[in-house]
């Protein structure tokens, strides 16, 4: 949760040492977008690479759950079913 929008979750049935591994591939990547600005080729793999990382991760493309319940990533909290536990948390403006 973000700003009262909903983000996947990286996949919790990764084994620890592949979740990590992807998360290092994925910070490295990021860091290639920063350092690929100005060079439109290099940008464009660079991201390439984070959303590799983040569909393997989880975080992207299919979803890793198999309940049938649908995806609301992106979605604002308050316009979703989570609504109502959404508006029962306490937000950073309330603090």
């Amino acid at each position: 949760m973000v700003r009262g929008r909903l983000w996947r979750a990286s996949n919790p049935a990764l084994p620890e040492n592949k979740r990590q591994q992807l998360v290092d591939d994925l910070m490295d990547a990021r860091r290639a977008v920063r350092d690929a600005k100005g060079d439109p080729s290099k940008l464009k793999q660079a991201r390439a690479r984070v959303n590799e990382a983040k569909v393997a991760l989880g975080e992207r493309g299919a979803v890793w759950w198999d309940d049938g319940a649908p995806d609301y990533n992106r979605h604002m909290a308050k316009n979703t079913p989570y609504a109502q536990w959404w508006n029962g948390q306490q937000h950073e403006d309330d603090i």
